[in-house]
Order: structure tokens, then C-alpha cells, then sequence
């Protein structure tokens, strides 16, 4: 509990969605659909960036 109250629960489920993006990557690509899974898996670094950056925007940049 004291680790979900830490990062936040929206941080939590952000991390979470990341996640499952990244298994279901994996087992496209374990089951034939390359192309697929490396379209797939290239959405965890853009939706963490995006995170990043509007975080950086409400923060004010510190």
C-alpha cells in the first residue's frame, strides 16, 4: 500500500499498461507476427515519454 501511495496510482497503472503492451508484444512476436509486435512494442517508450513530458509541463520544467 505504502508503495502505491509513493509513486501514485495513475503512475502505478501507467507502469502496469506498459507492461501488459509488453507481453502482448512478446507473444506476437513468438507466434509469427514480427511486424505486429515490433509495432506494438514500440507504443511502451512513446506512451512513457508522453509521461514524461507532460510531466515536465506541469512541473514547470524543474
Amino acid at each position: 500500500m505504502n508503495f502505491t501511495k509513493k509513486i501514485g496510482a495513475l503512475n502505478l497503472f501507467i507502469l502496469a499498461l506498459c507492461a501488459l503492451i509488453i507481453v502482448v508484444a512478446e507473444y506476437m512476436f513468438l507466434t509469427g507476427d514480427e511486424l505486429h509486435a515490433i509495432f506494438i512494442g514500440l507504443w511502451v517508450p512513446t506512451i512513457l515519454g508522453l509521461v514524461i513530458f507532460i510531466k515536465q509541463i506541469i512541473n514547470g520544467g524543474k
